[in-house]
C-alpha cells in the first residue's frame, strides 16, 4: 500500500445553513405577540492548514469526499440555529491549491496558513427578521443557502534549501544519507527511490534542507520515468546539485553527456510560477556538479579528466565518495554559502493585510445579458440576486412576493426592460443549466393594503382582476335592487298577516 502521497483531488462542500423558522408568539392573555421566528445557523466552512506534522496527502488519497457541518434550523421563542462546525483539513508545508483546469488558487507555506477550500451555506431569516411596518407578521421564512461545492486539485511541493538531481543509481540517496541522519532506502538497481527523501545538513552553524528525488532518465519532462511526477518537488530549492555517477559502465554514458540530459530535462520541465519560488527557471538557478564515487579508482581519473570541461561552463564542481566521505565538508560548506546568501536576496516575509474592495457607487451587484440559443432568454447574474433565489420557498405565495419586491428594488426589473424584456419572456437567474427559470411579468408597484392579504399569501399572485368602475356601479345597484326586492316582499307579509 502507498505510504506517500503528493497530488490528490479532493472534493469538498461546504455545511448546508439552516432554515428559518415561521413562528407566532402565544402567550396566556397576549392574543397579538407577534412573531418569533428565529434564523438558522450558517453551514460550517471547509478549510486547509498546514501542519507541520503532516507529511504526505494519504488521508485524502483514501477519503477524497469531505463535507462541514449543516447549520441547525431556527425555532420559535426567538431560538437562533447553531453554526455547523468548520472542518479543518491538514496538510503538508509547501501545498500547492488549484482548481481542476489547473489554475493556481493558494500557495500554503508556512505553519497555520490557511485557505477556505468550500464556505458554508448562510443561514435563512427567520419570520421576526422579516417583520415591518407593513408586514407585521410574514407568513414565511427564508430558506438555508446550500454550502457550496469545490474540486480541488493538491500538490505537495517539497520545501528545501538544496536539491539533487540525476539518472537513477547515480548515488543520491547515499549522498543524503552521508550528509544528514536521513536513512532512505538504498540498493544497487535503477529507481530504487520512489518517493522523495529529505534530510537536514548541518554545516558549522548554519543547517539547510536536502531532497532527492527519483532517477531522471530522457524524455522524464515528457511523462517518461518517475521524473515528472516528482519535478515539483524541486521548485522551491534555492541551489540545484547535479549528481554525475563516474563509475557507470552503461554504455554510451559519461558525466558530461549526463549533464546535458539533465539540463535538458529541467528547461524542457514548465512548473508553477506562481508559487513562492517558482518565478526563477530551474536552469537559471545557482548550480553545483558533484563528481560521484571517486572511490573507485577509474571514477577518480574519469573525475580528474571532465572537471576542466565543466569548470570552462562556470560551475563549481566538487569530487565525492559517498563511501569513504571524500570530499563532502567541502560540499557541504559551498551548499551551506550558496544557500545564505538565497536567504539573505529573499525579501522579508510582510504580514498579510487586509484589504478592503468597496463597491464603486454605480455598480448595481448583478448583469442581465440577453442570450440566444434555440430560443431567446434573459440571463441575471449576480450575488445578490442568486443568493435570494436560492433562499426562497416557492411553495409560498408571500414568499415569491418578497423575493420579487426585493428584486424590483434591487434593479433588476429596470435591467430587463433596457436590456429588452418584455412580459412574458423567459428569465434565468443563476448560473446556466442550474439558474432558476421565469416567465417575467413586471411588477405592478401598490400600495401597502395589498399586504394585508392571509398568511403565506399575495394578492398579487392570484389570478383576479381589478374591476372597471361600471362593473362596480353594476354590482352597487345590483345590491342595491336586491335590498328593495327583500323590503317590498318584507311588507307585503305584514299586510297579509293583518
Amino acid at each position: 500500500m502507498a505510504n506517500f502521497v503528493d497530488r490528490v483531488v479532493l472534493h469538498t462542500r461546504g455545511g448546508d445553513g439552516g432554515n428559518g423558522c415561521v413562528s407566532v408568539h402565544r402567550e396566556k392573555f397576549k392574543p397579538l405577540g407577534g412573531p418569533d421566528g428565529a434564523n438558522g445557523g450558517s453551514g460550517g466552512d471547509v478549510i486547509l492548514e498546514v501542519d507541520p506534522q503532516t507529511t504526505t496527502l494519504l488521508d485524502y488519497h483514501h477519503s477524497p469526499h469531505r463535507r462541514a457541518e449543516n447549520g441547525t434550523q431556527g425555532a420559535g421563542d426567538m431560538r437562533t440555529g447553531k453554526r455547523g462546525e468548520d472542518l479543518v483539513l491538514y496538510v503538508p508545508d509547501g501545498t500547492v491549491v488549484k482548481d481542476p483546469n489547473g489554475v493556481l488558487l493558494a500557495d500554503l507555506v508556512g505553519a497555520g496558513t490557511r485557505y477556505v477550500a468550500a464556505r458554508g451555506g448562510q443561514g435563512g431569516l427567520g419570520n421576526a427578521a422579516l417583520s415591518s411596518q407593513k408586514r407585521k407578521a410574514p407568513g414565511f421564512a427564508l430558506l438555508g443557502e446550500p454550502g457550496w461545492e469545490e474540486d480541488l486539485v493538491l500538490e505537495v511541493k517539497t520545501v528545501a534549501d538544496v536539491a539533487l538531481v540525476g539518472f537513477p543509481s547515480a548515488g543520491k540517496s547515499s549522498l543524503v544519507a552521508a550528509m544528514s541522519a536521513a536513512r532512505p532506502k538504498i540498493a544497487d538497481y535503477p529507481f530504487t527511490t520512489l518517493v522523495p527523501n529529505l534530510g537536514v545538513v548541518q554545516a558549522g552553524q548554519a543547517r539547510f534542507t536536502m531532497a532527492d528525488v527519483p532517477g531522471l532518465i530522457p524524455g522524464a519532462s515528457q511523462g517518461k520515468g518517475l521524473g515528472l511526477e516528482f519535478l515539483r518537488h524541486i521548485e522551491r530549492c534555492a541551489v540545484i546539485v547535479h549528481v554525475l555517477d563516474c563509475a557507470t559502465l552503461d554504455p554510451g554514458r559519461d558525466p558530461i553527456t549526463d549533464l546535458d540530459v539533465i539540463d535538458a530535462e529541467l528547461a524542457t520541465y514548465a512548473g508553477d510560477v506562481g508559487i513562492e519560488g517558482g518565478r526563477t527557471p530551474l536552469t537559471e538557478r545557482p548550480r553545483l556538479v558533484v563528481l560521484n564515487k571517486i572511490d573507485v579508482p577509474e571514477a577518480r581519473d574519469l573525475a580528474e579528466l571532465v572537471r576542466p570541461e565543466l569548470e570552462a561552463r562556470g560551475l563549481r564542481v566538487f569530487e565525492i565518495s559517498t563511501a569513504s566521505h571524500e570530499g563532502l565538508r567541502q560540499l557541504s560548506f559551498a551548499l551551506a554559502e550558496i544557500v545564505q546568501q538565497a536567504r539573505d536576496a529573499a525579501p522579508a516575509p510582510e504580514p498579510t493585510r487586509t484589504v478592503l474592495r468597496p463597491r464603486a457607487v454605480n455598480e448595481s451587484g448583478f448583469t442581465v445579458t440577453r442570450r440566444q440559443t434555440d430560443h431567446v432568454y434573459y440571463l441575471v447574474r449576480g450575488d445578490k440576486p442568486e443568493r435570494w433565489v436560492r433562499q426562497t420557498d416557492f411553495a409560498n405565495d408571500e414568499a415569491v412576493g418578497y423575493l420579487a419586491d426585493r428584486l424590483a428594488r434591487l434593479g433588476v426589473e429596470d435591467g430587463l426592460f433596457k436590456a429588452g424584456a418584455v412580459a412574458g419572456d423567459e428569465v434565468v437567474i443563476g448560473d446556466g443549466p442550474r439558474g432558476v427559470v421565469f416567465d417575467w411579468e413586471p411588477t405592478l408597484l401598490t400600495g401597502p393594503e395589498l399586504l394585508a392579504s392571509p398568511r403565506g399569501t399575495d394578492l398579487r399572485l392570484e389570478d383576479r382582476s381589478r374591476p372597471t368602475r361600471a362593473e362596480k356601479r353594476e354590482e352597487f345597484h345590483g345590491r342595491m335592487d336586491a335590498k328593495a326586492a327583500a323590503r317590498a316582499e318584507l311588507w307585503t307579509d305584514r299586510d297579509d298577516d293583518e
